[in-house]
């Protein structure tokens, strides 16, 4: 498998744990901005051409909150310059606050078949603390308009205050209104980030606690029909997102836009984080890559271990000898051996046992050294 991601800046307003590359006063830099993304489309597809793209991912900042029509050429652009499986997963991020439903018709007519949306709460008060321009009534009309689509709700765990009652709630909204795809993730205070001074503070649940937040959104998920895939992500059958699940087993995919990052031929590169430099690179004819590495057989190795034993499907056997032509125990074999009571066999298969998925961080730390 291989994805392509799209980077989309803009947002209304910074949310206070946002640490990703967003820029909420340069709005009107986003026709600029996007003619310049398909500029580097075409740039892109004409050194990949031989290469199938299984899905596409709009991500963000807030795609959604630019006009309609800059996603739709988009779309088409890289239907044109790249050559896409027969049936694509095509995603794109929303936020409640800033949908219509013109703008999913136009999203559905450019070939979008799956949506993400930025639920993170049902408590009013805690999306405003968070710098969310949305509310509960929002994201239930953004879901009334997805009707029968396939999208996905965002929950965010270790916010301030927050308690088992709060989840619960969150939970039942985001599995009434038809999300067929749950992501249920913790918060985590980057520094640099204004919720980072409340994690100094104190003011944040501590890890103990977040942990109890999230068994207990487990348990009501697998009661609704949810199932585990990752250990951040729930769905009904056979909605898993494939984008996703490509990053998990180490696929190849190529990231277009600014501070978008990328993996294809064995190589990792990265965009420039700022969106003048960006701009003037693609004006100017050139790529706008800033950072790239070969990754090593050892790296790659330990990517491919660490990546797979984050979700429930485990490492495989013959798919790491495939890979590398060697058994990947034997490899890691200290590792393995320190790990072994936290793990279960299925023939060729070894996983992370189920009640320790959570702390998979702890597991996954042996393998580094």
């Amino acid at each position: 498998m291989a994805g392509i991601y799209i980077h989309i800046p803009f947002c209304k307003h910074k949310c206070t744990y946002c640490d990703f590359t967003s820029f909420p006063n340069r709005l009107n830099f986003a026709e600029a901005y996007l003619a310049c993304v398909i500029k580097e489309i075409e740039m892109r597809g004409e050194q990949l051409k031989e290469k199938t793209f299984d899905t596409v991912y709009i991500g963000g900042g807030t795609p959604s909150v630019v006009a309609p029509k800059y996603i739709y050429g988009v779309l088409k652009q890289v239907k044109k310059c790249f050559r896409l499986a027969e049936k694509p997963e095509i995603t794109i991020e929303m936020n409640p606050g800033t949908v219509s439903e013109q703008k999913i018709a136009t999203y559905k007519r450019a070939g979008v078949n799956r949506f993400s949306i930025g639920l993170q709460t049902a408590i009013d008060e805690q999306l405003e603390a968070l710098g969310r321009i949305h509310n509960v009534r929002d994201y239930l009309y953004c879901a009334s308009l997805l009707k029968g689509e396939n999208f996905s709700a965002d929950i965010m765990l270790g916010l301030k205050g927050q308690t088992k009652e709060d989840v619960q709630k969150t939970v039942e909204i985001a599995a009434a209104s038809g999300a067929k795809h749950i992501s249920m993730y913790a918060l985590t205070p980057e520094d640099g980030t204004p919720i980072y001074t409340d994690y100094l503070n104190g003011e944040l649940p501590d890890g103990d606690e977040v942990a109890e937040l999230y068994d207990y959104g487990y348990s009501l998920l697998k009661e609704k029909g949810y199932t585990r895939y990752e250990v951040s992500n729930f769905c009904k059958k056979g909605c898993e997102s494939k984008h996703n699940l490509n990053y998990w087993k180490r696929g190849e995919y190529i990231g277009l836009g600014v501070s978008a990052s990328s993996f294809m031929c064995g190589k990792r590169f990265t965009n420039t984080f700022d969106l003048d430099e960006y701009i003037k690179c693609i004006l100017s004819g050139f790529l706008p890559v800033i950072e790239s590495e070969d990754v090593s057989a050892e790296d790659a190795k330990f990517e491919y271990v660490m990546l797979t034993l984050r979700t429930v499907y485990g490492v495989s056997a013959e798919g790491y000898k495939q890979a590398f032509g060697s058994d990947w125990k034997k490899d890691f074999e200290k590792a393995y051996q320190k790990t072994a009571q936290y793990l279960q066999e299925d023939g060729d298969i070894t996983r992370i046992k189920e009640e320790f998925l959570y702390v998979q961080n702890q597991i996954l730390t042996e393998y580094m050294k």
